[in-house]
């Protein structure tokens, strides 16, 4: 569960949303936080590009179909996997899912 005001967010044990409909950027925001994540400008373009993704597709990526996709939205340097890490942690497929409110990804560990 997440408090965020006066409302409380629905998740599972992991921390992803139950319901993708409860995401916003302050919900965003908070998940970040928790997960000892400071959002920044570099951070929003990917998030809002895995929402257009999963608008797109129903389901969140792995890894390479991420990067593939955010080098053809964003540019080949914001695709580098190193970036990802440095900007969301050693596992940025399922942390930008988590904080982009969508499901983790499927083949994700």
């Amino acid at each position: 569960m997440l408090t965020l005001s006066d409302r409380t967010i629905a998740t599972d044990s992991e921390g992803y949303l139950e319901n993708l409909d409860d995401w916003n950027e302050d919900v965003a925001a908070l998940i970040a936080e928790q997960e000892g994540i400071s959002l920044t400008d570099e951070h929003w373009p990917v998030i809002h590009l895995l929402r257009r993704f999963y608008d797109e597709y129903e389901l969140s990526p792995a890894m390479r179909p991420l990067v593939k996709y955010i080098g053809l939205h964003l540019g080949k340097e914001q695709a580098k996997s190193m970036h990802l890490m440095q900007l969301f942690g050693e596992s940025p497929a399922k942390m930008i899912s988590k904080i982009a409110g969508l499901p983790k990804p499927t083949n994700c560990l």
